[in-house]
């Protein structure tokens, strides 16, 4: 490994520490005075729960006043006087601690009347109760009316000495000023969090409410009963929950409550994570302490955004250097730009999975938050593996100077030509194409070779007697042979064929049924079986119909991304996928390892790597040699696309120890091709039940949006990267290595998105089952009727409606059966946004499932795409890169 690539990680690693150091410089605020006025205090430990009668003990009440009283905290203010929390008083005088008794009010009238009594006996008892707070936002949740609320505050007031009051939001007091007459003092929350008020302007926001107050109850004193701000939860418009802002906001509001003489109780002295069941996760944050009873941030020190970020920053730097450094191992001949990428591309993937388990971390765990949570680290951690194995590809493809392996033409000719033996299996295929491709056959220059076409399970005699008829016309090097019943699918038709080839032939080719090839195919690629470890010499598949239909031309634009791009630096490693296809494979080789398996519905791309596992040597040319046929329909494009996503997940199963041990004669560079390649297959069977997913926690937050939060904002930008990446490294390498236009870039896109869910669908099934039938993909069908485009796409287009709906009802609110559905506006802060933005993302897919289904059943004409990459001259060669990491090409051959 070169100095430059330890230079580059090293520069990329300062970088990536210098931006943790900048974005937690430590801020100066007010320091945390030597007394605290007043706490909320709800001394629930973390497996406690009020509303499951799940209380905590007078010990651990007592331990808890221990340590506010060693906080210097002066007072406590309680919200129910029933059960153990009863005890609070006596036990708060035992430390010096003064308290505000109060009375929980609900629905339920006869636990009501009992708070009411128990706080009273409280008040007359303990000389330490030094206000009394009738109810908590019962106006504001509707549990009482001020009426009510009323009735309630004159009975206490009649009852006790101590000043009485109730505790609301400051705009219930506004909007109900008949309470003012019935207290002896304003008892306000002031939350400026859930007004969607930004931190930074929070203090001079509360001051002006607590003026407003002043102003419209005039010689009423003003008790701040709750003044606080949460260090985790869901971000409510401008209003950002963090442990960084929870500091802040409080050593700001102390020092201005020394300077303005407040009376105030801070929200809260503990964390309650019970809370988090009826407020959503922000409820659990509101605690000066942890529920562990550990303070949660500096009270003297500067304030940092992350306290632990040096560790954090360690993490994220070594991890990346030594992913980048492995990355660098394996990668040669990459320029410093390359390197550099990779580093950006690394550094920032090991940067944000650090910080999402950070955060993840500081979260109060259930069984079920462990088990959803830990599901999004593996898919976040398999987004990152799809981020960066599309990097690597990325990077070879655009800045690697030059190729290793690359065939340059022309081979050395062999003295004796080797005879190959031309296997081309047939199913149902119209006879005039397959007469098309026997004639192209019996044009090849090529002195010693054979043609056996073997017509398996056709049942009408007048698809394949002329097909047989005309082999007989060509000759006897072409043979045919129609066999019913032959069990194994292609494959067993391929073993057929094996069976019956001519001894001395030491090449099999294989072609598919509608290829028709150029002369020179053979004569080309032959030289390069001189080499004795050489199993397999491929040519990449091509097609003759683009200029048919936008639908086929859009098609033809997203092969040529794989065979263009991906088999081209798959061959550096000697890792190329085998295709059914203009594929020449060593018939030593292919009669060793046991033949085509007919276990598999991809039996090429299973043999390719079977042979691989072998110790062979295979090589890649990307010059097109022969066209076939496209599919005609974009449910034939979907079937064939499904059985090479089935087909992978079956040999991933069936060779994973391979792949995932060092039992075979594989390297490190072809395990990795062939994991990181089928790696966004993966993705997309994850993704189809992350949509599922997706799908049920909109509803639930559509349904009860109080409780239910949007995924942490770092799982939901993930997606998004993934999506923004993929897009443009698909558009940077259709226009610098296919040679595509925008059109047909964009159009590539569609037709790769449009994919997406039947990829999905078969990865799922092909890791639970292991039968799925061969799809054959019929040529020369016609297009379907336009009703027929829609149920093509039915699948998609269902998804595609669930998924808007859900944007729709997280937007917006409605009334349906008497119920109002919907996320309020309150609470669309920008978590909320870019979970909508997810969604919408995620149904960009079936959207493109739709579009290309109807533009496959509408005919529309491929011309304005513009000419296909490659189509101008189709003899066009490819030969070693340029120093610049471009195809250099030759001139046309003569």
């Amino acid at each position: 490994m070169k100095f430059s690539s330890y230079l580059v990680a090293i520069v990329f690693a300062a970088i990536t520490f210098g931006l943790w150091a900048w974005l937690n410089k430590p801020v100066d605020e007010p320091r945390w005075p030597h007394g605290v006025q007043g706490m909320a205090f709800s001394p629930f430990h973390a497996d406690q729960n009020p509303a499951d009668r799940v209380l905590p003990s007078p010990a651990q009440i007592d331990a808890d006043l221990a340590l506010l009283a060693a906080a210097s905290v002066n007072a406590v203010r309680t919200y129910s006087s029933l059960d153990t929390l009863a005890d609070v008083p006596a036990l708060a005088a035992k430390h010096q601690i003064k308290v505000a008794v109060g009375a929980w009010l609900d629905r339920d009238r006869a636990t009501n009347q009992k708070e009411i009594d128990a706080a009273i006996a409280l008040a007359r008892q303990h000389s330490n109760v030094i206000r009394v707070i009738v109810g908590n936002e019962a106006v504001l949740r509707g549990d009482l009316t001020a009426d009510e609320l009323i009735t309630a505050l004159e009975r206490t007031r009649a009852a006790v000495d101590q000043p009485v009051s109730t505790a609301e939001p400051w705009h219930v007091w506004i909007s109900h000023p008949q309470l003012a007459e019935h207290v002896d003092f304003i008892g306000v929350h002031l939350l400026p969090y859930w007004e969607g008020i930004p931190v930074e302007e929070a203090i001079d926001y509360m001051a002006s409410r607590i003026e407003l107050l002043q102003q419209t109850f005039p010689g009423k004193a003003i008790v701040i009963c709750e003044v606080g701000w949460p260090s985790e939860g869901r971000t409510r418009e401008g209003a950002v929950a963090s442990l960084s802002n929870e500091a802040l906001f409080l050593r700001r509001f102390l020092a201005r409550a020394r300077d303005e003489g407040y009376v105030y109780y801070i929200m809260e002295a503990f964390d309650q994570p019970w809370k988090a069941r009826y407020e959503g996760a922000v409820g659990a944050y509101w605690g000066v302490y942890n529920v562990q009873r550990q303070p949660k941030f500096e009270f003297i020190k500067p304030i940092v955004r992350i306290p632990q970020w040096q560790l954090l920053a360690g993490i994220s730097v070594v991890t990346a250097a030594i992913l980048l450094l492995l990355v660098y191992t394996n990668t040669s001949g990459m320029g410093t730009r390359g390197r550099s990428f990779l580093a950006t591309v690394i550094y920032a993937a090991a940067t944000c999975a650090v910080l999402v388990i950070y955060r993840f971390s500081q979260q109060y765990l259930t069984l079920a938050s462990v088990i959803v949570g830990t599901l999004l680290i593996f898919g976040m951690l398999g987004v990152i593996a799809v981020v960066i194995s599309e990097a690597i590809e990325w990077a070879e493809a655009r800045w690697v100077r030059q190729r290793r392996r690359a065939l340059v033409q022309p081979l050395t000719a062999p003295e004796v030509w080797p005879k190959v033996s031309i296997h081309v299996p047939a199913y149902n295929e119209p006879a005039s194409m397959l007469i098309d491709t026997l004639n192209a056959l019996a044009r090849l220059d090529y002195p010693d070779c054979e043609v056996l076409v073997i017509d398996n399970n056709t049942p009408d005699d007048a698809t394949w007697k002329p097909v047989e008829a005309h082999c007989r016309l060509l000759g006897p090097r072409f043979r045919f042979f129609h066999v019913k019943p032959l069990a194994g699918f292609k494959a067993g038709a391929l073993n057929y064929a094996l069976q019956r080839t001519d001894p001395a032939a030491s090449i099999v080719a294989v072609i598919d049924s509608d290829y028709v090839v150029e002369p020179q195919w053979l004569k080309d690629l032959v030289p390069a079986f001189a080499d004795p470890t050489v199993a397999i010499v491929q040519a990449p598949q091509d097609y003759c119909d683009h200029d048919q239909s936008a639908f086929k031309a859009m098609c033809h634009a997203e092969y040529r991304g794989f065979f263009h791009i991906g088999m081209v630096t798959r061959n550096e490693r000697n890792a190329i996928i085998q295709h059914g296809t203009m594929t020449l494979v060593q018939r030593a080789a292919l009669d060793s390892s046991g033949g085509w398996a007919e276990w598999c519905i991809t039996e090429d791309a299973e043999l390719g790597l079977r042979l691989l596992e072998h110790g062979h040597q295979s090589h890649y040319l990307p010059r097109s040699y022969g066209r076939g046929l496209m599919p005609d329909t974009f449910i034939d494009y979907k079937k064939q696309r499904f059985r090479w996503a089935y087909g992978a997940m079956q040999i991933l199963r069936r060779h994973s120890t391979a792949l995932f041990s060092k039992s075979t004669q594989l390297t490190a560079g072809q395990r990795y091709h062939f994991i990181a390649g089928w790696l966004p297959w993966l993705a997309d069977g994850l993704n189809l039940l992350v949509n599922v997913a997706a799908v049920g926690w909109s509803i639930a937050m559509i349904w009860a949006p109080h409780r239910i939060d949007p995924p942490l904002v770092m799982f939901s930008v993930l997606p998004l990267a993934l999506f923004t990446f993929k897009l443009v490294k698909l558009a940077h390498l259709y226009v610098s290595r296919v040679g595509a236009n925008i059109r047909q870039t964009i159009a590539a896109a569609l037709a790769g998105l449009a994919l997406s869910h039947t990829i999905g669908l078969a990865v799922v099934k092909g890791m639970v089952t292991s039968n799925q039938p061969f799809f054959r993909t019929p040529k020369g069908t016609q297009p379907h009727a336009l009703a027929r485009a829609f149920a093509d796409a039915a699948q998609e287009t269902a998804f595609l409606i669930v998924l808007l709906i859900a944007v729709y009802f997280l937007t917006h609110q409605s009334v349906i059966a008497g119920h109002t559905v919907g996320v309020p506006a309150e609470l669309r802060g920008p978590d909320l946004s870019i979970w909508v933005a997810v969604l919408m993302i995620q149904s960009i897919p079936y959207a493109a499932s739709l579009l290309v289904s109807l533009i496959a059943v509408l005919s529309l004409p491929a011309r304005w795409l513009g000419p296909a990459p490659g189509t101008q001259d189709r003899d066009q060669k490819y030969s070693p890169l340029d120093t610049q990491g471009g195809a250099k090409q030759s001139k046309p051959r003569t």
